[in-house]
C-alpha cells in the first residue's frame, strides 16, 4: 500500500487528497441502454437473451418456483441456518425498536388548522442481489428485512442465475428468500434485472415502485438510466473501509478488518488513517503475512495496491477526523484510545464501527444494522438502506373555513407577489362562497 504524508499540510478540502477508486458509471452506459431498451420492447425473449450473453446459462424459468425454494432452505446446512436466523432476528429487532417511524400526532398551528404527518410504504419494491464474485446472500436479509417492517405489501428478488446451481440463482439465497416468506423470485441479473423492475414483463414480472440492493457498475448504471421511470436507493460503487487508529491499535487487528473489505472486489478501497508511525510501518507487514495465506490473495493485492487504497499519515487523531469526515467512507472504524468519545465527533460515515471488537464483518452480516451503506463519499449527504428507505412521509393539511379565512389575505398577497394570480383565485373564491 502507498503512503499519503499529511502531516505537514492543510488542504482546504480533504476529499482531494485522500484516495479513492475511479468509478465512472457514464462509461457503461453505452452498454446498458440498449439492453434496458431490449427488455422494454421484447421483455422475456429479452431476458433469456442477456442470460445467455452475460450469465452463460438460460433458465428454464425465470421465475424461480417455489418447491426450489423450499428445497434450497431445506438442504441449508444446520449452522448457516441457525446463523442466518440470528441475523434476521438482531436485524428485525433493530429496525423495529429504532428506526421504525409511526404516525405523528397532528400539530395545530392555528385554531382549526392542523398539520399532521403519515408515513406510507412504498406499494411494490424489486429488490438485486449481487451473485458474482461473492453471492452477497446476507443482502437478501438487509433487503427485505426493513422492507417488511415498513410495511412494502409486494417484495420480489432479482438474483443472477449460475450455470452451477443448474440456472437458478445461489442456493443460499434460495433458502434466505423462503425463510423471509418470499416467494417472488427471479434468476434475472445485471441491467436486465433492473430493466425488468422498472418497465414490468407482461406475463412474467409487475413493474415496481422502487428498486433496492447493491451491484456491479452495469447495474448501478441502469438504475441512474431508470431513475424517474423507477425510485432507486443509491448509486453504490465499490465497497470501502477506513480505520482511524493510532499507537493503541492492535496492527494485526486492523490488518484483518482492511483485508476483509478488500476481498470483495479488486476495486474496493482500504485506507487506514493513523498518527502512529510505528503503526504504519507494522500493519503492511501484517498484511502481507494474513494475504499469502487467505483464498482471494490476487483479488485483496490488487484491491491494497491500487490507487483507492492507502496509509494515510496525520499530525495526530484531530487532523485524523478531518481526514475521515472528509473522506465520508463507507465503513469507519475506530481504533484508538477513548474510541466512543471519537466515534462521537465522526460526521460523515455510512457506519461506525467502535473499538477492536466492532469489526466491519459484524456489520456485513449479524450486528443488527444495515449492510447497504452510501459509498464514494456520498456518506456526506446519504444514510444505509432503513426502514424510513422504504417509507414516504406524506403532509396532512386539515383547515377548517374559519382557519382558511383567517389566513386568506396574507396567502393572495403571497400568491400575487410571485405572478400566479391563480393561486391567489384558489383562496378567493373560497373567501366568496
Amino acid at each position: 500500500m502507498r503512503t499519503v504524508d499529511l502531516t505537514s499540510t492543510e488542504p482546504s478540502d480533504y476529499r482531494d487528497v485522500v484516495p479513492r477508486a475511479d468509478f465512472d458509471v457514464d462509461s457503461a452506459m453505452e452498454t446498458i441502454i440498449p439492453v434496458c431498451t431490449a427488455v422494454q420492447q421484447r421483455g422475456e425473449e429479452a431476458l433469456r437473451e442477456f442470460s445467455r450473453k452475460f450469465d452463460h446459462v438460460e433458465p428454464q424459468q425465470l421465475r424461480v418456483p417455489a418447491e426450489e425454494l423450499t428445497r434450497a432452505a431445506e438442504q441449508l446446512d444446520p449452522k448457516l441456518r441457525s446463523a442466518i436466523t440470528e441475523s434476521i432476528r438482531r436485524r428485525r429487532e433493530v429496525c423495529e425498536s429504532v428506526e421504525r417511524e409511526y404516525d405523528a400526532d397532528p400539530v395545530e398551528v392555528a385554531p382549526g388548522a392542523s398539520v399532521g404527518q403519515r408515513h406510507i410504504p412504498v406499494g411494490r419494491v424489486g429488490l438485486y442481489v449481487p451473485g458474482g464474485l461473492a453471492p452477497l446472500a446476507s443482502s437478501v436479509i438487509m433487503n427485505v428485512v426493513p422492507a417488511q417492517v415498513a410495511g412494502v405489501e409486494s417484495i420480489a428478488v432479482a438474483s443472477p442465475p449460475r450455470a452451477d446451481s443448474g440456472g437458478r440463482p445461489h442456493p443460499s439465497i434460495l433458502a434466505l428468500c423462503e425463510i423471509l416468506g418470499i416467494d417472488e423470485v427471479y434468476a434475472v441479473g445485471g441491467a436486465q434485472a433492473v430493466a425488468m423492475f422498472a418497465y414490468g414483463v407482461e406475463g412474467l414480472c409487475p413493474r415496481v415502485d422502487m428498486v433496492t440492493g447493491p451491484g456491479n457498475i452495469y447495474v448501478v448504471a441502469a438504475k441512474r438510466h431508470l431513475r424517474g421511470v423507477v425510485g432507486i436507493d443509491s448509486e453504490a460503487g465499490p465497497t470501502e473501509i477506513a480505520v482511524l487508529a493510532d499507537a493503541t491499535a492492535d496492527p494485526r487487528l486492523v490488518a484483518a478488518d482492511l483485508m476483509s473489505q478488500a476481498e470483495h472486489d479488486p476495486m474496493a478501497a482500504a485506507v487506514l488513517v493513523t498518527d502512529s508511525p510505528e503503526l504504519a510501518a507494522r500493519v503492511p507487514v501484517e498484511l502481507e503475512e494474513m494475504v499469502s495465506k487467505t483464498l482471494h490473495a490476487d483479488r485483496i493485492r490488487t484491491s491494497l495496491g491500487s490507487r483507492q487504497s492507502a496509509v494515510v499519515m496525520v499530525r495526530d487523531i484531530e487532523q485524523g477526523l478531518a481526514v475521515v469526515n472528509g473522506y465520508g467512507a463507507e465503513h469507519l472504524e475506530i481504533q484508538t484510545d477513548r474510541a466512543a468519545t471519537v466515534a462521537g465527533r465522526v460526521h460523515n460515515a455510512g457506519a461506525v464501527f467502535v473499538g477492536p471488537w466492532s469489526p466491519v464483518s459484524l456489520g456485513d452480516y449479524s450486528a443488527g444494522s444495515t449492510h447497504v451503506l452510501p459509498t464514494g463519499g456520498s456518506a456526506r449527504y446519504s444514510s444505509g438502506l432503513s426502514v424510513r428507505s422504504f417509507m414516504r412521509a406524506v403532509h396532512v393539511i386539515d383547515y377548517s373555513r374559519e382557519a382558511l379565512d383567517s389566513l386568506s389575505a396574507s396567502v393572495e398577497h403571497f400568491a400575487l407577489a410571485e405572478n400566479l394570480p391563480g393561486h391567489a383565485n384558489a383562496i378567493t373564491v373560497r373567501r366568496n362562497r
